[in-house]
């Protein structure tokens, strides 16, 4: 191998060394030890054991001595303007149409600074937002985003309360978050009109919800006819489809549509299970969001009562899904639940019964591959993109630390540094 990385004009900038951590590649295979990572122009040049690390000059390097150095993390299920808990809040009722993109800035980087370099947003952010980082102007990780949800007249997304306020409109800036769709013919324009505002996934409602006020997460959403236009309309564009998803009906309707995706998946059963291998569904349980007790003072007491039944054998159905062996992609449903510690969701995934090493590929390799990136990101592999993550926890052996975000040390997106702990890492808790 030529290890002369010696050659061009790039700028310092475009050039990183960190050295001699142990690689977690993202892949699923035996961590390496001692490794060093050189990326040059935003992508990963060379991979190898410190000590046959190539010459390359004015390169900014990072120690990674005592350190572990994994794929930065993909959480393929957030709301990046929604403050979370604030859903229904009375304080939404007062604030100005655009406020939305405002308050999402320090969003987006909390996000980044989690461990997030990229993000799928499925219902809230646009294409200004992605512009936005993409130029530079803020710092968030890389969107993909649905721009806005697909669901039927009092269905979920249907966000409409008895007095007519619409709380969608509240939590986001481009004017709601839902498009009402009634029939295959309105299914089919919504898809294309979504897909026009630049959406790279198309979400759909398969189910009722907990935060929509006028339905049952155990209602049906779509019927299977109005999925399988979108689905079919969708995939002429190369657009996969996500199915907001609970009970284990509509899980069921929503991959017989043909979905590549299902949402919360909370009541999943055997029978939904086996069509998810059958079909190769990835489900993105969003444990961060469905585990956590709802707030009597900040919700709605229609959404308290669906939250507390839905409950009572979420993490059963998940981790009956994940020990048959379902493809999971991790996903927080952030908003809902806090922003900033995305990583947590990692360690319900351990929690139910998830292997940590397969928890990562879930946050990494997995979600890449859900979200048809994995050709350059989601791994630390030659010639990806460089998306990074340093941390001096081994996920390994600690991985429920990782929720905390003064735990991730550098975030490196694009090649780009973007955050650096290094000088100020907290003294950890020994693992028992």
């Amino acid at each position: 191998m030529n290890t002369d990385r010696n050659q061009g004009t790039d700028q310092e900038s475009d050039r990183m060394i960190i050295r001699n951590a142990v690689i977690i590649d993202g892949t699923g295979g035996a961590p390496n030890p001692g490794y060093t990572v050189v990326v040059i122009a935003g992508k990963i040049d060379w991979i190898g054991p410190a000590a046959d690390e190539p010459n390359v000059v004015d390169a900014q390097v990072i120690d990674g001595t005592g350190m572990y150095l994994t794929p930065g993390f993909i959480d393929a299920h957030v709301h990046l303007t929604m403050p979370a808990g604030q859903l229904g809040g009375a304080r939404m009722l007062d604030l100005p149409p655009r406020y939305g993109y405002y308050s999402a800035i320090p969003i987006l980087k909390a996000t980044l600074d989690a461990g997030i370099t990229t993000a799928r947003d499925l219902g809230g952010i646009d294409m200004a937002t992605d512009v936005a980082i993409r130029e530079g102007i803020i710092e968030g990780p890389e969107l993909i985003y649905a721009y806005r949800a697909l669901g039927p007249t009092g269905g979920h997304g249907d966000f409409r309360t008895c007095c007519g306020f619409n709380l969608g409109q509240a939590v986001s800036p481009n004017g709601d978050i839902g498009f009402l769709t009634d029939g295959v013919d309105q299914a089919i324009r919504n898809t294309r009109e979504v897909m026009r505002l630049g959406a790279k996934v198309i979400k759909v409602m398969a189910s009722g919800g907990v935060w929509s006020p006028r339905d049952q997460p155990w209602h049906d959403g779509l019927n299977v006819d109005e999925m399988r236009a979108v689905v079919e309309e969708a995939a002429s564009h190369d657009v996969p489809v996500a199915a907001h998803a609970q009970s284990a009906r509509s899980i069921a309707n929503a991959l017989k549509a043909g979905v590549r995706s299902i949402e919360h998946a909370y009541e999943i059963d055997d029978a939904a299970i086996g069509l998810m291998l059958e079909r190769g569904a990835f489900m993105v349980p969003t444990l961060s969001t469905g585990t956590t007790p709802p707030d009597p003072a900040k919700a709605a007491p229609y959404a308290v009562e669906k939250k507390l039944r839905l409950q009572e054998k979420l993490q059963t159905c998940v981790a009956n899904a994940v020990a048959a062996g379902v493809r999971v992609a991790m996903g927080t449903d952030a908003g809902v639940c806090p922003h900033g510690t995305n990583l947590t969701e990692l360690g319900h995934l351990v929690d139910l019964g998830m292997k940590p090493i397969d928890a990562i590929n879930a946050g990494t390799l997995n979600a890449a591959e859900l979200l048809q990136i994995d050709n350059r990101t989601g791994s630390i592999e030659l010639g990806k993109e460089a998306d990074l993550v340093l941390t001096p926890v081994d996920p390994l052996a600690g991985i429920h630390q990782l929720g905390n975000p003064d735990n991730i040390a550098v975030v490196v997106a694009k090649g780009r540094l973007k955050k650096n702990l290094l000088a100020a890492i907290p003294a950890l808790e020994p693992v028992s």
